[in-house]
């Protein structure tokens, strides 16, 4: 258990800032993790396996590979999992499920594919112990076995996170379409917010909905680890000791830092729709970060700056305004929370985002927006240069992290510097 190879799938975008995460949570050598499309491989023991699931904000799992073969059929891949040592992970009392996913693979069908995996998996069991087979539990497995196949070779992992890792446990309300943990973490990775913890800026979400951003920043801020109020798959493995993994969550009970009584609110919140505000407070609660945040009702073309940054040496503002599919799943509810004049002027919210950036360049001077879209063509609805662009994938919705830097002054359109290409 002290060499095993590890796969930390990410949203795409996202694996450079996760590679440095990982460093920051294992203390690994360099050459103990590396970067591959869509996730990060490390190389590392299970200590590290525990640290990751309880610590990582931007990894949607831990999963430990067990096999990597090269096949041309179905037989090939019941051969593979066959010679896996199933045994030392879990037992045949457990529930199993497989799933499967592939990129060129040349079989005709993924299900049968995924069936002979199932197969192995429960003949092995069944020769070893005595004709006990482990069921299959396709909604609340025990144990989730992942097979991935390219054109000729087939990776097999056990998942030790069980329920992705964006599910923190702490977000019982919510709205339409909302933003995963995992996402919103790397939305605050990616500006470089908490690159320096010591002194953070103030940071600002104008559009924070049931309050996600704002969490993920104050746990950050506060050093309370991502996973710390959720149980995972590996508490029921063979190799789990309870010993050792209470030591690993007091050492990070013992890290947390909470501000002084009295000490003024880092992290700011507000949303034109008063019922997502009261969200944001009890998810807050939930997090143990009410006492760090300051949530508030207001539009966000009226909302004034929540603290003077010319004392802070500037302010940050992290949001994900609503757009295209979010839009649509909003429906009403949407036009709501967002305030109706976004919605009204043009289907794409072009208007508003004008009257945002307009709003902005005459209250907001001294911080920086940072906003994920899918709308290449935002800086030029909001007659706005930006000073930085990181691709990023909200799910499906390919879109891009602009950085905008607010600068005193007066809008004009045609002036407005056009967006890049």
């Amino acid at each position: 258990m002290n060499q095993l190879h590890l796969f930390l799938p990410c949203a795409a975008g996202v694996e450079e800032l996760l590679v440095s995460e990982v460093f920051a949570i294992t203390g690994l050598p360099p050459k103990a993790v590396y970067k591959q499309r869509g996730g990060v491989m490390v190389n590392g023991s299970w200590r590290a396996v525990l640290q990751l699931n309880l610590h990582c904000r931007l990894a949607q799992r831990v999963l430990v590979q067990l096999s990597y073969t090269e096949y041309r059929s179905e037989q090939d891949l019941y051969r593979a999992a066959s010679d896996v040592a199933w045994e030392v992970w879990f037992t045949p009392r457990q529930s199993i499920k497989v799933e499967i996913t592939a990129q060129h693979s040349p079989l005709n069908s993924l299900n049968f594919a995924a069936l002979k995996i199932k197969d192995a998996v429960c003949d092995r069991f069944r020769d070893k112990a005595n004709g006990v087979r482990p069921d299959v539990n396709t909604q609340w497995p025990d144990v989730r076995i992942y097979a991935h196949l390219t054109t000729d070779s087939c990776s097999l992992y056990i998942d030790t996170s069980g329920e992705p890792l964006f599910k923190r446990g702490w977000r019982e309300d919510k709205g339409d379409a909302p933003l995963k943990e995992t996402l919103a973490a790397a939305m605050i990775a990616a500006s470089g917010w908490a690159a320096g913890t010591d002194d953070l800026l103030p940071l600002y979400d104008p559009c924070c909905g049931s309050g996600t951003i704002a969490i993920e920043a104050a746990q950050i801020a506060c050093n309370i680890p991502a996973g710390s109020l959720r149980h995972f798959a590996f508490e029921k493995y063979v190799p789990f000791q309870p010993h050792v993994w209470a030591a690993i969550k007091e050492e990070a009970l013992q890290a947390v830092v909470k501000p002084a009584p009295g000490q003024a609110a880092l992290i700011y919140g507000s949303d034109v729709s008063h019922r997502m505000v009261d969200f944001a407070k009890r998810n807050a609660e939930r997090a143990g970060v009410a006492d760090v945040i300051e949530f508030r009702g207001g539009d966000a073309l009226q909302r004034m700056p929540p603290i003077d940054v010319s004392l802070t040496g500037g302010g940050v503002m992290v949001l994900n305004p609503p757009y295209g599919e979010r839009i649509e799943v909003g429906g009403v509810a949407g036009a709501a929370r967002f305030g109706a004049r976004e919605l009204a002027h043009t289907e794409d919210g072009g208007e508003f985002f004008t009257q945002l950036a307009s709003h902005w360049k005459k209250n907001f001077s001294g911080w920086s927006a940072w906003m994920l879209t899918p709308d290449l063509k935002l800086p030029g609805k909001m007659c706005l240069k930006e000073s930085r662009r990181v691709p990023m994938w909200n799910g499906p919705i390919e879109c891009r992290l602009f950085r905008f830097d607010m600068v005193a002054g007066k809008m004009d359109k045609d002036k407005a510097t056009p967006p890049q290409a």
